[in-house]
């Protein structure tokens, strides 16, 4: 039986991650992160061993060890020695150095390179912010004349408040005493590495599908001033089916994307498609590659400039088209955010104890016509017939 890759673990430990955070089952949720997070501190653990060996630098790129600031390397190494301690719950409490905003910042910029839908969408670090205020329908008409009660109904829903403080995302992370043992770099690579990839899945999730309750409001739920929300949770939106990515399909889709909720219309430059991985390969690749006159195969053919982004956290056979820069996330908000803090929530040996990272933030789309969630399950690949013309006859055929 032939042995697993790392990277398919990886991703298959990824794969049961968003999972998780579909069934919304803490206790599902709790393990998955776990088992991720051991996973990457093994392959860290192994590629320090390797760099020790061989002080190969490209080692230290790869794995994304950087040079600590001053405050960084200090924290860390309070850190390592709390975690070290007899009693690490009360040490890692009587730590006295706030966790530096320049992980934070690294951690965001992480995301944004290796996610193409967290680099899409306007996705701001709130730092301490608890609350932001988000002009939901953008540019607004100027109005000349006393501020009068027409004028401020008129104007009254445009500006929207977004509550930073109400989805809390807890990343689980394993330390073993190997671990403790490697320095602060590469603690902070771990600690990295560990929260931008459970972070960006969870994200991914929250933008794409959230239900609005503990969570992020997704991309394909009804957020209409008029909607009904039961619970916390908001509707899914009803999808419009199309069979072919054609002129005609598209341009009625844009068309609801381009109407702002106040009754104006909007220009729409360029569209984001998200769509599961295994239907961007067997059905929108297939309807959206063309050969060309020369042999060769053009790829990703649409009838208006749109950017494809693959998305696990999209449910098969669905797909959201949309204005990215209508869909704020904000994350980082809250005093506690960041904070490594002891876990209880699994007793290991001593040699593996398990810490907990919480992260505040929020999201949704700034109004309901930004994006539009369609039923792609029909879509059949592209069918284009060539016709010859001006074809000359032999003798024999005449």
């Amino acid at each position: 039986m032939a042995m697993k890759s790392k990277d398919l673990i990886q991703q298959e430990l990824k794969n049961k991650l968003v999972q998780a955070f579909k069934s919304e089952n803490p206790d599902d949720i709790t393990q998955a992160f776990t088992d991720f997070a051991e996973s990457v501190q093994q392959n860290v653990l192994q590629e320090y061993n390797t760099y020790q060996k061989t002080q190969d630098s490209n080692i230290l790129a790869k794995r994304g060890v950087h040079q600590l600031t001053s405050a960084e390397q200090k924290y860390y190494e309070k850190l390592i020695d709390a975690m070290k301690s007899s009693n690490p719950r009360q040490a890692i409490t009587d730590i006295d150095i706030a966790f530096p905003e320049t992980i934070i910042d690294n951690v965001m910029q992480d995301l944004k390179s290796e996610h193409p839908l967290l680099s899409a969408v306007n996705f701001v670090n709130t730092t301490i912010l608890t609350k932001i205020l988000v002009n939901k329908q953008g540019s607004q008409m100027a109005t000349w004349g006393p501020l009068n009660s027409a004028i401020t109904e008129q104007l009254q829903g445009s500006i929207g408040k977004i509550d930073l403080t109400i989805c809390k995302l807890t990343a689980y992370m394993p330390m073993s005493k190997d671990m403790l043992n490697i320095g602060p770099a590469w603690v902070d690579a771990y600690v990295r590495a560990t929260l931008t990839e459970s972070l960006a899945l969870a994200l991914e999730t929250g933008i794409v599908d959230g239900t609005g309750k503990d969570m992020p409001i997704g991309m394909d739920r009804s957020v209409a001033d008029d909607v009904t929300v039961t619970g916390g949770v908001y509707p899914k939106k009803t999808a419009t089916a199309i069979t072919a990515f054609d002129p005609i399909s598209y341009g009625n889709i844009l068309d609801k994307i381009s109407q702002k909720p106040n009754g104006q219309k909007r220009p729409v430059p360029s569209v984001i498609l998200v769509v599961n991985p295994s239907d961007y390969f067997t059905k929108v690749f297939p309807a959206t590659t063309l050969r060309t006159t020369n042999g060769t195969y053009a790829t990703n053919v649409f009838p208006f400039p749109t950017t494809v982004i693959q998305s696990s956290a999209v449910p098969t056979g669905q797909a959201i088209m949309g204005l990215a820069s209508k869909y704020f996330m904000g994350i980082g908000g809250g005093s506690a955010g960041g904070k490594i803090e002891y876990s209880d929530e699994f007793q290991f040996l001593d040699d593996n104890r398990v810490y907990v990272v919480r992260m505040y933030g929020n999201g949704r789309a700034l109004d309901d016509n930004a994006f539009q969630l369609l039923d792609i399950s029909g879509v059949v690949p592209a069918d284009f017939e060539v016709q010859v013309t001006n074809v000359v006859k032999t003798k024999e055929q005449a």
